[in-house]
């Protein structure tokens, strides 16, 4: 099992560390295990660590087409029920006369409360209506502390099924690119059709994640599943590599997030 680190980047060990010890005891105690809520690129090794010991998986976002998602790892025989998500979806209310909150807003409130990020899923915002996912555990907590967001005065509650707005799932769409190599500079120039200079220039600015988190090397190198985000811009997720071209350019396939008009 110890291999599997040779897989990943050095930097995502520790929870690789946690992730081992959780699929560890799901095996031993032949019963299930809930993480926290886990972004994509979290995921996609928690199912690769999970089916190296013949295990199964579930994922409950709260929303339909959520991002950030809860993972119930179990043994292969369990059914999961959406019980098992401990999932609470909150209603945040504030007088939108006066203020519009963002999603930065709202994510600063709830990280100064000193909660961790993988306590809550998604933050929806739509026509003056916030909606989070939260863990079940610190809901209470959620609902009691989270009296402001920035000077606005908020009132937290619990949304009830037939109160849940129904936010259409982002799209992506599919791209094929050459590329010379799979550093960061080079793959993002090519995604959005700018210089290397320039996309070096926003590397090294602080506008460039890599699974969520900002990357200031422009020789970073990308992987599969990765997902990219250039301030301003938008974002894809690394596909497939197909192959190489005659002149050995490597065929990577990119999902690019659909912008909306």
């Amino acid at each position: 099992m110890d291999s599997i680190f040779q897989h990943f980047r050095k930097e995502e060990q520790p929870f690789i560390e946690a992730m081992i010890s959780l699929t560890r005891d799901v095996e031993d105690r032949y019963a299930p295990k809930l993480t926290d809520f886990l972004d994509p690129r979290q995921r996609f090794i928690v199912e690769t660590l999970y089916r190296q010991r013949d295990l199964i998986g579930f994922t409950f976002g709260g929303f339909d087409g959520a991002e950030r998602q809860r993972m119930l790892v179990a043994p292969s025989y369990y059914e999961a029920a959406l019980e098992d998500a401990q999932i609470q979806l909150v209603k945040v209310s504030y007088p939108i006369k006066f203020v519009t909150l963002k999603h930065s807003d709202v994510l600063g409130s709830l990280m100064s409360l000193g909660l961790d990020r993988s306590k809550f899923g998604d933050i929806r915002l739509q026509d003056g209506l916030v909606q989070i996912a939260v863990a079940a555990e610190i809901v209470d907590y959620v609902k009691t502390n989270l009296t402001s967001i920035g000077k606005v005065k908020v009132q937290v509650e619990d949304l009830s099924s037939d109160e849940v707005v129904f936010i259409e799932p982002e799209t992506y769409v599919d791209e094929l690119h050459i590329v010379s190599s799979m550093r960061l500079d080079t793959v993002l120039a090519s995604a959005w059709s700018i210089s290397r200079q320039k996309a070096a220039a926003f590397i090294k600015g602080g506008k460039v994640k890599v699974n969520w988190s900002v990357v200031e090397d422009i020789a970073f190198q990308v992987n599969e599943s990765d997902m990219v985000s250039l301030r301003t811009f938008g974002r894809f997720q690394v596909g497939l590599i197909e192959g190489r071209t005659k002149k050995e350019k490597i065929r990577l396939q990119l999902a690019k997030l659909e912008q909306k008009s």
